[in-house]
Parts: structure tokens; sequence; C-alpha cells
């Protein structure tokens, strides 16, 4: 097949790309290769890749790994530089060279003269020929490996330099995978075992996409590695296991959570990524809209009272109370926390770590709480009684608490509590207010491109209902900086419910979510689906998007 056809049977472009980049092929000159990778369509990585595959050469992603030393004064370093061709080892009489353009006969057969061996090419993506070549010349050895530590009480800790990868096959395949997984911005991994083969999917912006795949054959040594390095049994494949996994890539301090449960095919994998080197976000940087932003800040600013955020699982929640702890972080407050599990650490914040096997649960690291002269109290998750009482006492005592949620709306939020067994009365007083949320992808603004939806357009519809015929949306376009996705990165969409008068009574009275839900319209609160809306108008986010995590009003 010719690589066109190959990079479009394999889904890496599609059809209308592929006709786009021959015709400018045809105007420029280039390979059709570099002409793909300069317009954005497919990797370096991808390109080398498929390039191997269809000219039958060996695949070598990081060649600076595989470098024998005693081959590396066979050629030149003025021969390497000016071919990007670097020495990696003898295979009987021939030498393996890792090339970024094996289709440069000349410089095979310039490099097979030098030498005085017959050249065996294989493919490399470009930039991993810089770094080889600088290992090469320069005598620039691997990164050492930091000893590993061993049970599940402890967390063990790597550290890593992906530019200085190791000599096993085993830990380069892990490292690619966590390399890959940086570059794409991914938050989580997933390795998923089937009959035929093992297959890598990474979250990026809450979607999932495909990435590479492995044979089933090498799966047990990869999968014994991450346990290894989790802090895991290696030999329990019945029973889900969960680990840490602290590392260093490329100057990045990350955090991975690393789970395990066993599927009829072996174990699947779970690793989700925390970036520790990333600065945590203030309220304003998380996209919660200029309406709301500033009322919700007032609420903050009180001394006292219960502060929940709500929304499904992957909504944000966390990120944002992090945000207002941020912004909450100074010297004059006290401020403690307990979560399951400790995500991020924030310096000046006095953060505890649930172990329900210790008895250390929620509500007792509340209670204790209570004892250590707080200003500002957050728990991950009101989940019981015991929890909402603990955390309800404290807001009426003085204390600002602030904690998540499970609850579709704002509104919901009194009538689950008190489903949990809070006291109604108690409830009315302590809840000064409540911010739904939902995640939305964002639009990426060098490409994004704007349309006005024609009446036969379901868009238009929507638009109509609104009093909105004719407006201008946006969706989604395609270019080098968003990975031809069209989008970049997520922003919150919310509603804010401010527990005032009419809404206090309703909730000491039992009211339901839609007595609720109706006050606090008509005191002004704006829906999840106006504030996404309003952040479609503008385009930050499309309308798709937005009717995904929220429905339309009535």
């Amino acid at each position: 097949m010719r690589l066109g056809d190959i990079l479009v049977s394999t889904g890496l472009i599609t059809h209308d790309q592929l006709q786009g980049a021959l015709q400018e092929q045809k105007a420029s000159g280039e390979r059709l290769g570099s002409v793909l990778i300069r317009l954005g369509y497919v990797t370096e990585f991808d390109m080398a890749s498929v390039l191997a595959e269809q000219l039958g050469y060996p695949f070598i992603p990081n060649p600076a790994a595989e470098i024998d030393p005693d081959v590396v004064p066979l050629v030149s370093e003025e021969t390497a530089k000016q071919y990007q061709a670097v020495p990696v080892r003898m295979e009987g009489s021939g030498l393996v060279v890792a090339m970024a353009d094996p289709l440069n006969f000349l410089a095979i057969d310039d490099i097979s003269l030098a030498c005085g061996r017959r050249v065996k090419p294989a493919v490399s993506p470009g930039k991993a020929i810089q770094r080889a070549l600088i290992r090469a010349y320069t005598g620039r050895g691997p990164a050492e490996e930091v000893p590993e530590t061993a049970g599940p009480a402890e967390p063990t800790i790597q550290t890593y330099d992906l530019e200085e990868a190791e000599d096993s096959a085993v830990v380069r395949q892990v490292n690619g995978l966590l390399a890959q997984a940086l570059s794409l911005r991914a938050t989580d991994i997933h390795i998923e075992p089937s009959e035929q083969q093992v297959r890598v999917r990474f979250r990026v912006d809450g979607q999932l996409q495909p990435g590479p795949t492995f044979v089933r054959q090498a799966y047990p040594a990869i999968l014994s590695r991450l346990k290894v390095m989790a802090g895991m049994d290696i030999a329990e494949r019945r029973l889900p296991q969960d680990g840490r996994i602290e590392v260093e890539i490329q100057g990045r301090r990350l955090d991975l959570r690393v789970g395990t449960v066993p599927t009829v095919y072996g174990e699947k994998v779970a690793i989700r990524i925390l970036d520790q080197s990333t600065a945590l976000l203030g309220l304003g940087e998380l996209g919660i809209s200029p309406d709301i932003l500033p009322e919700v800040r007032r609420l903050l600013a009180k001394p006292y009272g219960l502060f929940l955020v709500t929304g499904p699982t992957g909504s944000g929640k966390s990120t944002t109370l992090l945000g207002a702890l941020t912004e909450l972080n100074d010297s004059s407050r006290q401020i403690l926390t307990i979560e399951d599990p400790v995500e991020y650490h924030i310096e000046g914040i006095n953060q505890v770590q649930v172990n329900p096997k210790a008895g250390l649960t929620f509500a007792a690291g509340m209670r204790a709480f209570l004892r250590q002269d707080p200003d500002v109290m957050m728990v991950g998750e009101i989940r019981d009684k015991d929890t909402v009482d603990v955390a309800i006492r404290a807001a009426l005592t003085g204390h600002l608490v602030l904690s998540t949620l499970h609850t579709n709306s704002a509104a919901a939020a009194p009538s689950r509590l008190i489903d949990m067994g809070a006291e109604p009365f108690l409830l009315a007083s302590a809840l000064s207010g409540v911010l739904a949320q939902r995640l939305v992808r964002k639009l990426c603004q060098r490409c994004k491109q704007p349309y006005t939806p024609e009446y036969e357009d379901p868009d238009y519809l929507v638009l109509e209902a609104e009093g909105l015929a004719g407006a201008t949306l946006y969706r989604p376009g395609g270019c080098s900086y968003c990975d031809n996705t069209g989008y970049v990165g997520r922003t919150a969409v919310a509603e804010l419910m401010v527990i005032r008068g009419d809404l206090r009574q309703l909730i000491a009275r039992r009211a339901t979510s839609a007595e609720i839900e109706a006050a606090a319209r008509g005191a002004g609160m704006r829906s999840l689906w106006r504030d996404g809306l309003e952040k479609a108008l503008r385009g930050i986010t499309t309308l798709e998007q937005v009717r995904r995590v929220a429905l339309a009003e009535e």
C-alpha cells in the first residue's frame, strides 16, 4: 500500500486530508510525509511508525536508549549529523542505523562506504534522532533509576527523564506510554487486554482517544513493571489492587494513581495522572462566569457557613474547591482539609489523608479538626449522616466549611442532605450556597469556525426557542496546535444557588427539589443551560457540548 493509503486505513488521517495534502505536495514538491506533518495532520511519531511499516524496516521510537557504544565510532559525528542517522547496533555483519529519512538512499550508501559495513536502515522520529545524536557523540549516560520500595503502605518513588531512557525494553515501553500521555495532556491512561491484543487509550479533555496497541505476549512484563512501581503484589491476579507512583518526567513531577481490575482477558489497568508541577488555578482561572464569580467569592469571604460544590463524578468539583482554598490561603487563616486521596499538595494548608482501616474517616477527621482552632475546613465529600452532622455543626459554630456532593443540580443538594439524615432546620441555618457545575470542552481559539445555523439545523431550533434566531455559533476546526481535534482544555459551566430568606424557609419545611429550584430561579439564579448557552455564543465552547451536560429549558 502507498503511504497515504496506509495512513487513511489506520485512521490517522481522513481521505479529504490526504487529497488536500496531495494537492499541496504537487505545489511544493515536498515528500508527502513532510507535507502531512507540516499541515499538522500527523505527528512525527505516527509518520515514522507508518513509514517503517510501509518499507518493512524496524521502528525504533527511542534510539538513544538502544545505542551500543562500540558501534558509534564506525560513523563520524559529521556524517551522522549530516544525514540525521545514528548507528545503533550490529546485527550479524550489518550495522543497524536509525534514520529520520530512510528513503535517503544516498545517505545509506555513504554511511555504508564510510564504515565498511552493510547498513540496515531503521526508522525513528526526527526529535528522537536529535536526542540520540547527543547521546552518541557527547557521552551523556542514562539516568540512574532510584531503587524501588515495596509494599502498599509507602508510595513507590521513581525518578525518570524520558530523554535519558533506561536500557530495558519493558522500561522503555512504560516510559514511552507516560511520555505520550504527557505530550497529549492526558488525565488518564487505560490499558485494556482483549483476546488478540492489548490496547491503550488516553483520556484528553474528558474524551477517550486511541493510543498504541501491544501484542498479548508483551503485556505480562508491562503489567508486572507497573505493579512493581506502584507497590502492588505482582502475583495477585484475581483481585483488584490500587497503588501509587511518584515520577519525574522531563522535569515535571507527576503523581500516578494506579488501579487494576481482573477481566476475562487479563488485568485492566487505569492510571490517573496528577501533574504536581502545574500550578493550582485560582477561581478566576477555572472558567466560572463573571456573573457568578463575585457572588462565589462573597460566600467564601464569610467567616462561617457550609458551601457545597455539586455535580457527577468528573465534573471538576475538587478542582473548584482547591481553587477556592488557593484564594483563601494566607497567613491569617488556619486551613485544614481531609481528602481521599490528597491529590495536590498546597503549601500552607494542613492536608489529611483518609484512612478508614485506622478509623480516620471524613467524620472522624472533621471532629478532630474542631479541636485544632480552624478557620476553614474542607472535607473531600459528604457521603453519610456522620459527616453531614459534623459539617453542619462546624458551620453553625463559626467555621467556613467547604465540601462536595453528588447531585445533578444545586437545588437537589438540600434534599440529598436531608435524606442522609440532616436536620432540616439546622441545615437551613448552616447552608450558605451551592455551586453546581459540569465540564465542557473548550474550542481551540486558533481554528474555531463561526457559523449561523440554517432553518433545517437542529441548532436553529434551539436558538429560536431562546429568542436568538440568527445568532452566530462556533464549531471545531482543526490545526496542529489542537492536534486536529478542534478543542484545547475544558471549562466549567455552572449555576449558583445562594441561600437566603425564602430558600431557608423552604429547606426548613422539607420542600421538594422542584420547589427549591423554582424559588431560586425566581430569586435570579441562572441555570446550567443558560450559563452554557452564553459560553457557546461567546465562542468558548460549542452548543453540542452544552447540550451534552445540560438540558435546554422548556
